[in-house]
């Protein structure tokens, strides 16, 4: 291992860092969240290949981070993960191991990886917590994407076993927000409903829902996990992942999601559920309570006033939005 330059100084490399994440985190950072010795490097695809070991070895070289917020990831909605398990299996193996072993090549302090709660059983029971991760499969549906995650916790918790490595990872529950993909066959439920709304609205249609929008599921604002996300990157000392979400009695179905939209954006017209459209995991609740435990006062921004906002900036930037 070699030691990073600049001792005093942290620099934070974020991996994936002009995704949704990535942006939230880059607007905290620059509205006061950030600090005076830290240094902030944001990069994305178009500066290394993160499946490709040679390339995110010279990024690491390049930049020589202390510290790393590890989003990159190939990610996708239900259908897209229907389509593509493999890939999403193979693409995040590589990205995942590629990022953790530059890391601890490079002499990296901290890292900081992003799961998601699919990576959880789904057959289990609710709330669902940090314990029971490896407890079964997950959902056949995105099962690829799911194991690629697993298998990140598993490498974390080797890389501090054999080399006292601290690497964790954060579990957030369903993330938008501004900077989204807003892309209606390949992106997340709620940013693909904007758009949907958004065009129907646009041409006077009806809004048709995939599924029977009664699948249930925890939303959070992209800025609420960008500031969590320092909170982790400078206080959590565990190895353990923990989850970061709004409690169990913020859970919302994707009609209630939808209709909060609807209002968002003023849209008068039908709604119209495609039952032949795949319903996906009917919910995966989880428990906050290790969060609230380590941050009994954090304030999370009401779901209908982070829609409103988030609706709000992709009609202002629908020209540039990922869609």
């Amino acid at each position: 291992m070699t030691e990073p330059s600049g001792l005093g100084t942290k620099r934070i490399l974020v991996t994936g860092g002009t995704g949704l994440v990535g942006k939230a985190i880059e607007k905290v950072v620059a509205d006061g969240g950030g600090q005076a010795d830290e240094k902030w490097i944001f990069v994305s695809s178009q500066d290394a290949d993160l499946t490709d070991a040679m390339e995110t070895k010279a990024l690491f070289e390049k930049h020589r981070p202390s510290h790393v917020i590890h989003l990159a990831a190939m990610v996708g909605g239900l259908f897209k993960n229907l389509r593509c398990n493999l890939d999403f299996w193979r693409r995040n193996i590589h990205i995942n191991d590629n990022v953790l072993h530059s890391a601890y090549q490079a002499g990296v302090q901290k890292v900081v990886s992003c799961l998601s709660t699919c990576i959880f059983p789904d057959k289990t029971t609710y709330p669902i917590d940090e314990t029971m991760i490896h407890h079964g499969p997950p959902h056949s549906s995105n099962f690829g994407y799911s194991y690629a995650g697993e298998a990140s916790d598993i490498q974390n918790r080797a890389y501090f076993e054999q080399h006292g490595c601290r690497f964790t990872a954060v579990i957030p529950t369903n993330v938008f927000g501004p900077h989204d993909n807003f892309n209606i066959e390949d992106g997340h439920v709620l940013p693909g409903l904007i758009h949907k709304v958004y065009l129907a609205k646009q041409t006077g249609s009806p809004l048709t829902i995939w599924g029977t929008g009664k699948p249930r599921r925890q939303f959070i604002y992209s800025l609420d996990l960008a500031r969590l996300f320092l909170w982790v990157l400078r206080e959590y000392e565990e190895v353990e992942p923990i989850i970061l979400s709004v409690g169990e009695e913020e859970e919302v179905s994707i009609q209630e999601a939808a209709e909060a939209i609807v209002e968002a954006m003023d849209f008068r017209g039908e709604l119209v559920f495609d039952t032949s459209r795949a319903d996906g995991q009917f919910k995966k609740t989880a428990s906050n309570a290790k969060l609230r435990h380590y941050l009994p006062h954090f304030q999370f921004t009401p779901f209908r006033q982070a829609v409103k906002e988030t609706c709000t900036w992709f009609s202002s930037n629908y020209a540039n939005a990922r869609k």
